[in-house]
């Protein structure tokens, strides 16, 4: 296995050779600070379009200097992180993420409170020509969804039926959007899927929602019926925060679990699934992929950063020293 210099620089000698050492993917093989890539993968032209005004350097310096200068923000996210024990630097390196190649950072995190506000009153429902969301799912195809018992597990299957079986096609006389599932029943206000400070959407927050409450009692339970609250939770800056700790502390978990890689000492892949989504499916697909490498002899392959977790690999000492 190979390992770019500038990642082995970053490593204490021990870690060097037992990496250098290790052949194939073991229980909780640790993923190593750094960057597998030497230059920053392709950034998507969404992306470019959407900061062609200000730029991507402009963009990370707003979010960092936010940072930066507020000490209440920062001491928000480590409490976040500490709920999930998961080290802070994984959610700041989400925020850089989006606020960097999806978003402007707002000037003051105040602002983020006035907005979450404004969601409550609205009139919201997850729905798609005129059927809710919560009809839809009751659907027979969506059956076998039920035994599942986490939230993650049962939203994620719903979105794999929606994708096998309805998105594209005509049922029952009916056509389907060939759009994904969370655009096409849940974005009732605008084009864009992802609010607030984290950025994140309504699927992902009702996804990681008993997450969040088994460790948070206080925080409500979710429901696609009140879909005001579900915007106001992903916007309001402090459930934000702790909802991202949770999505970051599933990936961390699934990907031990499933991949047998310990991701928790890289930013930049759990950045990388944060900006991604769909988790368990992708650690699903890691494996396999290795299961049938290993088979044909070769060496395993190990999560890689995006354009998006490059960054935050890329910036990690300047991040760090603001935590």
């Amino acid at each position: 296995m190979t390992y770019p210099r500038r990642m082995i620089r970053l490593l204490p000698v021990f870690l060097i050779f037992s990496l250098l050492s290790l052949g194939t993917a073991t229980a909780a093989s640790l993923v190593p600070p750094g960057n597998r890539n030497a230059e920053q993968p392709k950034i998507p032209s969404g992306s470019v379009k959407r900061s062609k005004r200000i730029g991507f350097e402009r963009k990370y310096e707003k979010i960092r200097d936010l940072l930066a200068r507020d000490r209440k923000l920062v001491s928000k996210i480590k409490n976040a992180a500490k709920t999930f024990a998961i080290d802070p630097i994984h959610i700041v390196g989400a925020l850089v993420g989006e606020h960097t190649y999806n978003v402007d950072a707002k000037d003051r995190l105040q602002s983020y409170y006035v907005k979450a506000l404004a969601y409550l009153g609205q009139d919201l429902s997850f729905e798609h020509d005129g059927e809710p969301v919560e009809q839809f799912i009751a659907r027979s195809q969506f059956r076998t969804c039920r035994q599942h018992r986490l939230n993650y597990d049962r939203w994620t299957c719903r979105e794999h039926i929606w994708d096998t079986q309805f998105r594209g096609k005509t049922v029952d006389g009916q056509p389907f959007p060939n759009d994904r599932f969370g655009r096409v029943f849940f974005q009732p206000l605008y084009a864009g899927q992802t609010f607030g400070l984290g950025q994140l959407n309504p699927l992902t927050a009702l996804k990681v929602n008993d997450l969040v409450r088994s460790k948070l009692r206080r925080e409500p339970q979710l429901s696609v019926r009140r879909a005001p609250q579900i915007y106001n939770t992903i916007m309001e800056p402090d459930s934000t925060l702790i909802y991202m700790a949770a999505v970051l502390r599933h990936a961390i978990d699934s990907y031990r679990e499933i991949t047998g890689f310990d991701i928790s000492e890289n930013p930049g892949i759990t950045a990388t699934l944060y900006n991604l989504g769909n988790v368990t499916v992708r650690a699903q697909s890691l494996k396999e992929r290795n299961d049938k490498r290993l088979a044909q002899g070769q060496e395993v392959q190990w999560p890689q950063e995006n354009y998006y977790g490059w960054l935050v690999n890329e910036k990690l000492e300047e991040l760090r020293s603001i935590l």
